[in-house]
């Protein structure tokens, strides 16, 4: 059974297509800058070279074909018809409560995933757009949605509901959804596979740590609280987001620096985070080569950050008695030494202890605690698209 997956952006496309026989990723790559001057399709069959292809991209509809196109290549496809494509697994951002899990995606679902572009308006248009654009290139096979907000939908009440008048909930289903979901739920099930013991028997506490980032109690399985909510902008400080603050601020500024809604909300999302403190960037690679040369703001904007990873940590051991892991994933998860190291020092009273030596490993799957540590602290590579791969060979094989 060969897969495509794709995860559409507003001006982006990613997809890989896998053989789920032996999860081998036959090809992967990007269409970028589509709607705008100059769109590009990097395409890597297997392991081989990549190639760029310049091509006019004005809509999802030709980003989609463009890949089909490069998949059929006679010098760099993989496959020798469109019918070796037994189905399309798409990542889709936000599910509000509609669906707990995964779903083949029929006119009623699309209905649904239209009803909470409300609650993701910059994210689930593209999702569905390029799931539409799919189903006119690619009639007749089947397609599946991966919703990041699935996995978080076995979190209790009351890690879900605001404090607000609970009629908001019921009016507007203002609550905490969470997201990164599909990473999370492929960490958890990695790490219980690389521990040799039972999801099912094990408390995860899952760090998804990037230029977006959120943090997840796994009990049993099972999401029972995590960082994001609303929206993505509540929890960690992210590269550009600000995360957890008093929300009276919003108010403030507006009042203070005479902003609209649209602007106080750009402000947010897209000005603050440790760019907003570092006053230099928002790649953690930049503020963490200006820290070493003496930067104080750089150096102030990872304290910040990572201080904040270490309260949710705490937070979510109390939540579910204690961890038997803490998991670091995503880009920076997977390929900063410093900022693990800074987050599990002086956790040892957790039980949680890093080994400096183990812990100088980039991108690899590695338990890096030290002996003795009662909590293993692990480094879990996230691969959401196998995620996304997996679930779709499941409900179609179904």
């Amino acid at each position: 059974m060969k897969i495509l997956v794709i995860n559409c952006g507003s001006s982006s496309l990613k997809y890989q297509l896998i053989n789920m026989e032996n999860e081998e990723v036959l090809a992967k790559g990007i269409c970028e800058r589509i709607g705008i001057q100059g769109s590009f399709l990097k395409h890597q069959p297997g392991d081989g070279d990549k190639v760029t292809i310049e091509k006019p991209m004005p809509t999802h509809m030709e980003a989609i074909q463009s890949v089909i196109d490069a998949l059929l290549d006679a010098n760099y496809g993989v496959i020798k018809s469109m019918n070796e494509i037994n189905a399309v697994g798409h990542r889709v951002v936000h599910a509000g409560e509609k669906f707990a899990t995964s779903v083949v995606l029929n006119e009623d679902v699309m209905n649904a995933l239209t009803e909470c572009i409300e609650l993701a308006p910059l994210h689930n248009p593209p999702n569905i757009m390029g799931i539409e654009a799919c189903q006119k290139i690619m009639p007749g096979i089947p397609m599946v949605g991966v919703f990041d907000t699935a996995f978080h939908q076995t979190m209790p009440k009351e890690a879900y509901i605001y404090a607000l008048p609970y009629e908001m909930y019921e009016k507007y289903k203002i609550r905490r959804y969470g997201f990164h979901g599909t990473s999370h739920k492929y960490v958890s099930q990695k790490a219980a596979e690389f521990l040799g013991k039972p999801l099912s028997e094990l408390k995860l506490i899952t760090c998804h740590l990037g230029n977006g980032a959120s943090i997840a109690a796994v009990n049993m399985g099972k999401s029972v609280d995590t960082s994001m909510g609303f929206t993505p902008l509540e929890g960690l400080v992210m590269g550009t987001r600000a995360g957890d603050m008093d929300p009276a601020i919003v108010t403030f500024l507006q009042e203070k620096e005479n902003l609209t809604s649209e602007q106080v909300n750009s402000l947010m999302n897209k000005k603050s985070g440790v760019l907003g403190i570092s006053k230099l960037s928002s790649d953690f690679r930049d503020i963490e080569d200006a820290a070493e040369k003496g930067n104080e703001n750089a150096q102030l904007a990872l304290d910040i950050y990572n201080y904040r990873v270490k309260k949710y940590i705490g937070a979510y051991m109390a939540a579910m008695n204690g961890a038997d892991a803490i998991i670091f994933t995503a880009g920076l998860g997977e390929n900063s030494n410093l900022v693990r190291e800074a987050i599990c020092k002086d956790m040892d009273f957790l039980g949680i202890k890093i080994d400096a030596q183990k812990n100088n490993v980039r991108g690899k799957l590695t338990d890096v605690s030290a002996d003795g540590s009662k909590v293993k602290v692990l480094i879990v590579p996230t691969d959401e698209e196998m995620m996304i791969a997996r679930d779709t060979k499941i409900l179609i094989s179904k």
